[in-house]
């Protein structure tokens, strides 16, 4: 601390003039502090020779600022930082160095806990640093020291306490290593060689409080000075904690080797790999992607628990309407049913459910996955090997041999997996399949777009079904919305309300509890879906565009998706906030082209063929990837 021999002064002739201590006794303090250039108030404090408030009394007293217990106080640096733009406004170099702590900052104030009160050229100097107006409080050496340790390092302190808890919250979880085919668990409770590092311990943590709380995705990311860890609850990012920067290349290395392919001497490039747990006996497959950024490897976890697959379509809370639809998909025995939407939007779930409805001994199931995200006994699921040559089109070929009823592709990604699909859908197959497109007329645009025939996709597809998933309110806290809240009648009407609806409109808003996130717990599913006619196949043979179709379809009662989600607000399931979040409006087309056309292929490019997909001298020819 700066000045330390001015302040030991200063205290001293203030103990001796008040006299609350013997003078030899305080004087033989008095010389071992400037000896050893050490606080003379921690000094007697220590030795017993004064009590901390007694002490803190009588400097505050004297030198008129007021004292302040800083045992009994939550400090919340982040809020400070917050109003300082994101920075510390005094840094812990320069808190050790002034010996003072930042308590509070309101407006152009900053209240500062001190341990020497006297030094008038610190206070100037942290002044003109600031900025601000200063405010000192008198407090001790000790209690500062302790303030700064749970302000600055507030992080780590709860990594470590999640990390010395672990053997309570991570001792049932296990990992499966498939490394090299070896099929040996391996106990994350740290019983191995080098089980009880830091690394291991944090990255078990981890998971086990990502799997407890629910979340969808971990999401590690490092930056220049710290490393941020998020978990992705209900479709949302909540960061969690900041684990020490040095502990960074440790932990991603510790990933890596828990999964089966990737590499832990590679840095430079995006790796994939997967990671199976068991944890209270439920199987978790955690699938794991690396990408390398400025400040380090970024590492997405994205959590698969086979307890949240539902069991049937009717656990999904579809609207009836989209039931109908999708029943009559997947009754009829061939054409193809299509789920589209963002990652993380829930198409596997509907995709799964489908299948578990038309699954009998009777029929052949079989899927082709990248990777297979769910294992369900009584489905024959491929896990496509780009490496060992098993792709999508490779393994669809091999399972139309197989005398298949229904055909599950995980992800239509290329031109030649749409093309087997196609001809599978025009043999007699039933194909499932998602595509990642943001509505349900627009799939039709991107299926034309990718090389296919307008007459061909107008002939194979049954249905399209696009998915989001949106935040439910909490049912603890929710609460009617105010009527000086609701947006104008004319807007409401704007946004998909039908006239009648907005008399006697209520809705509901989020609070916030001790149950729920900022007034959200659970998800629901926005869905719209598209079934095939009459006219839309004449719209779409005639190089109709998306908002054609979209017109037709809602002619013929197609909820949007922006209709789902004010209905569901209209039974107070969710927020009109939630709602615009995730929805356009019913007029809007995001990303219309003026018609659709077949694509044009170059010279080394062939549609489809009775032979099968395209191939030029040997290698297959994919169309480019997804705007």
């Amino acid at each position: 601390m700066a000045n330390v021999a001015g302040y030991n002064r200063k205290l001293n002739a203030l103990l001796k003039k008040h006299g609350l201590i013997d003078e030899a006794a305080l004087q033989t303090l008095h010389e071992k502090a400037a000896k050893e250039s050490l606080l003379l108030a921690t000094l007697l404090v220590t030795e017993g020779l004064i009590d901390e408030l007694t002490l803190i009394g009588l400097v505050a007293e004297d030198s008129g600022h007021p004292p302040i217990d800083l045992d009994k106080m939550t400090f919340d640096l982040e809020a400070i930082r917050e109003l300082n733009k994101g920075e510390d406004i005094i840094s812990e170099e320069q808190s050790k160095f002034y010996g003072v702590i930042a308590i509070a900052m309101i407006g152009d104030h900053l209240t500062l806990g001190v341990v020497n009160p006297y030094d008038v050229v610190m206070l100037d100097n942290l002044k003109l640093s600031v900025k601000k107006q200063i405010l000192p409080v008198v407090s001790t050496e000790r209690a500062i020291n302790k303030a700064r340790e749970l302000s600055y390092h507030a992080q780590e302190k709860q990594v470590q306490a999640l990390m010395e808890n672990i053997g309570t919250e991570g001792d049932d979880i296990t990992v499966t290593d498939k490394k090299d085919d070896d099929e040996d668990n391996e106990d994350l409770s740290g019983t191995g060689d080098g089980e009880d590092s830091p690394a291991v311990k944090l990255v078990r943590t981890i998971i086990a409080q990502a799997i407890q709380k629910g979340a969808s995705d971990i999401h590690i990311e490092p930056f220049e000075k710290r490393v941020r860890v998020r978990f992705r609850m209900d479709g949302v990012l909540h960061e969690m904690f900041n684990p020490p920067k040095r502990m960074e290349k440790a932990m991603v290395s510790r990933i890596k080797i828990m999964t089966d392919t990737m590499n832990i001497a590679e840095r430079g490039k995006p790796q994939d790999g997967r990671i199976q747990v068991k944890m209270a006996g439920n199987a978790i497959d955690i699938r794991v992607n690396s990408l390398p950024t400025v400040h380090g490897e970024k590492v997405c976890m994205r959590i698969l628990n086979k307890s949240n697959l539902a069991g049937s379509l009717e656990t999904l809370n579809f609207e009836p309407e989209v039931m109908e639809i999708i029943r009559r998909g997947i009754d009829a025995p061939y054409g193809m049913l299509l789920v589209t939407g963002p990652t993380g939007s829930g198409k596997s779930t509907t995709l799964y459910s489908c299948l578990k409805a038309v699954m009998s001994v009777e029929d052949n199931v079989t899927t082709v996955e990248e990777p297979v995200e769910y294992e369900i006994e009584g489905l024959n699921q491929v896990h496509v090997n780009v490496k060992r040559g098993l792709t999508f089109g490779s393994a669809l070929r091999a399972i139309l041999r197989q005398d298949p009823d229904t055909v599950m592709i995980g992800e239509i990604r290329d031109q030649e997996t749409i093309e087997i699909a196609v001809k599978a859908a025009l043999t007699g197959h039933l194909v499932l399949s998602t595509l990642h497109t943001n509505d349900a007329p627009s799939t039709v645009s991107r299926i034309i777009d990718m090389g296919i025939e307008p007459f061909l996709a107008a002939s194979t597809i049954l249905a399209i079904v696009a998915q989001r998933l949106g935040r439910r309110l909490c049912k603890n806290c929710k609460a009617p919305m105010p009527r000086d809240e609701y947006p104008e009648r004319d807007r409401l009407v704007e946004m998909g309300y039908k006239p009648e609806e907005v008399e006697g409109l209520q809705l509901m808003k989020p609070v916030g509890c001790s149950l729920c996130a900022n007034g959200y717990k659970g998800r629901f599913a926005l869905v719209e879906a598209l079934e095939m006619n009459d006219n839309i196949r004449k719209t779409i043979i005639g190089g109709g565009s998306s908002i054609e179709i979209r017109k037709i379809a809602m002619a013929n009662g197609m909820i949007t998706l922006r209709r789902a989600g004010l209905m569901n607000a209209m039974r107070g399931i969710t927020s009109l906030e939630e709602v615009l979040r995730h929805t356009v409006g019913e007029d809007i087309g995001k990303d219309e082209v003026p018609k659709m056309q077949p694509k044009k292929h170059s010279e080394t490019e062939s549609a489809v063929s009775e032979e099968g997909p395209s191939e030029v001298k040997g290698e297959t020819v994919e169309a480019p990837a997804a705007p």
